[in-house]
């Protein structure tokens, strides 16, 4: 049996600009609200659903991506003034990481959300 996710829900303070927040740091496509939620499509089978909510803690979202979609976010990242840094708990340092022969880096988003991107996966 493959298990795949489907999709999640993000809080988010405004659901709106979150999920727009989301896709341009990503590259991704963001085409609105979508009845109650503003779906944003990550790949073929996962959908990050942002949804307006108002408490809610933050969380943390990985996300393993190529080399070059590595540069190309962190050029977003970094030209949109965000902090970004190489650990969870020193995610404004400035630094990368390079653990197990990877790049890495952490930011906040709009909400709190802690987000990492990976070029070698965990596993």
């Amino acid at each position: 049996m493959t298990i795949v996710l489907d999709h999640t829900i993000v809080p988010a303070r405004d659901k709106d600009a979150s999920a727009r927040f989301f896709a341009q740091i990503f590259g991704l496509r963001y085409e609105g609200v979508g009845g109650h939620f503003a779906p944003v499509q990550v790949n073929e089978s996962l959908t990050l659903d942002f949804d307006t909510r108002e408490g809610f803690e933050s969380h943390h979202y990985a996300f393993h991506i190529s080399d070059q979609e590595f540069d190309a976010i962190l050029g977003r990242v970094q030209a949109a003034g965000r902090r970004y840094g190489s650990e969870p708990n020193s995610p404004e340092d400035g630094q990368i990481n390079t653990r197990r022969g990877g790049r890495g880096f952490y930011f906040h988003d709009l909400d709190g959300h802690l987000l990492e991107v990976m070029t070698r996966p965990e596993r």
